[in-house]
């Protein structure tokens, strides 16, 4: 999530999917985004928060930081 904009239908229908998985399946989501930025993702900030409700209420949160995995190679061609 985040990468780009999520338009209404898909904010909507993203909503209904997280609501079924919600307390009966497990969900593994990734995301560049801090959660405080999520109403900027999908189309309302209704809707953000109410995905956000069902993610994070059971969630186990892995916060990752360092330098991009997929830049590594790039990275070494050129020092």
């Amino acid at each position: 999530l985040g990468y780009l904009p999520i338009d209404k239908e898909d904010s909507n229908l993203f909503f209904q999917l997280t609501d079924m998985r919600y307390e009966k399946k497990s969900t593994i989501l990734t995301t560049n985004m801090n959660f405080n930025e999520w109403d900027g993702i999908f189309y309302d900030a209704v809707v953000a928060n109410a995905i956000m409700d069902r993610i994070l209420h059971h969630a186990h949160v892995v916060p990752i930081s360092g330098k991009s995995y997929r830049l590594k190679d790039h990275l070494k061609q050129t020092d």
